[in-house]
């Protein structure tokens, strides 16, 4: 098979690529490509990202957030995970199965001697951890298979990153996946590099170097990245592409207790109801109107928070405070 370059590490990016390429490339014969993401959550086309990702940390650790055109569950990647990108031609999707993909990469990493087994339909494993998950597109007559290769992933971060947890369960949730999953690089040979490594499976996958790149045009590489800056780094395709759902949470502070309901859509807020001991001296359903029809996000909540005046609405409660009921979750409840 002939290989792509992606362009770099970029998430937003990379997903682009992968969709654009899709819907667009028409090869004659399949392709692949092996790529590598900065630190990102990749959420499924249909989840809830909201209810996927735990946002404070994705904030302070400047994780990138895309959504993919691809089912199943979302999925950390840093520097430390190898992806890869098959483009089949397929004239009936009826005819699509998952082990005629996930089988070549299998061979690829015998190949560089990590022995390693196919799971169920579409999981690789070595020794029992789970190292490679697969999600596949059809579209126009021609399949996407892509997936991940766990070379040296950092699973806290990954936990961190995935689970909106009260810290007392962080240690506790890493200790759990790591005795599901595993990185590669524990069973390879020493002296094998995660460069050299990606360059073994290439030679492998490319029929020992023959097949040589697939080359893009300058055309075809500008409409990618028209993709990237329309669709995949935009909030509305990342967040409020969304289903609809209810959020629920309870707090308590030393100004009472509150418990807040919002209703969103889209990303955004559609309907919210305050309830709880608080002791504000004006009616808070006030702001109302005011937070119905906004993103929901920490920047829009607080914009409109920030029109409480000494405590009108709420209270002795703070605008932080408030915003933590909102976005870092103490009891929660999400019902899509």
């Amino acid at each position: 098979m002939q290989f792509i370059n992606y362009f770099g590490n970029d998430a937003y990016t990379n997903i682009a690529m992968d969709a654009w390429l899709l819907k667009n490339l028409h090869p004659s014969e399949p392709v692949f490509a092996l790529w590598q993401n900065k630190r990102a959550i990749i959420v499924g086309e249909n989840q809830n990202t909201f209810a996927e990702v735990n946002q404070d940390y994705v904030d302070s650790h400047d994780v990138q957030v895309v959504r993919r055109v691809s089912g199943g569950g979302a999925v950390y990647h840093d520097l430390g995970n190898i992806c890869f990108t098959f483009f089949v031609p397929v004239a009936n999707s009826a005819n699509v199965n998952f082990h005629q993909f996930v089988k070549p990469m299998a061979d690829a990493l015998e190949s560089v001697g990590i022995p390693v087994e196919i799971s169920g339909r579409n999981d690789l494993e070595i020794n029992g951890k789970k190292v490679s998950g697969n999600a596949q597109r059809y579209a126009g007559g021609y399949l996407m298979h892509h997936g991940t290769l766990l070379w040296n992933t950092d699973v806290e971060a990954m936990v961190r990153a995935l689970n909106v947890a009260d810290e007392k369960f962080i240690s506790k949730a890493a200790k759990s996946v790591r005795a599901r999953v595993g990185n590669i690089k524990d069973f390879a040979p020493e002296s094998l590099t995660i460069d050299d490594f990606i360059a073994k499976l290439q030679y492998y996958l490319s029929d020992e170097g023959r097949d040589g790149e697939y080359q893009l045009s300058d055309t075809q590489k500008k409409a990618i990245l028209e993709a990237r800056d329309q669709k995949f780094s935009q909030w509305s395709w990342n967040y409020g592409k969304s289903p609809e759902f209810m959020y629920d949470n309870h707090a308590k502070f030393d100004g009472g207790a509150i418990d807040v309901q919002v209703n969103v859509n889209d990303g955004r807020i559609t309907d919210i109801n305050f309830t709880g001991d608080f002791l504000g001296v004006r009616d808070w359903r006030e702001i109302k109107p005011a937070l119905v029809g906004i993103p929901f996000t920490p920047e829009a909540v607080s914009t409109i928070l920030d029109q409480q005046r000494d405590g009108q609405y709420f209270g002795s409660i703070t605008n932080n405070e408030l915003l933590a009921t909102f976005f870092q979750k103490d009891e929660v409840k999400i019902h899509e």
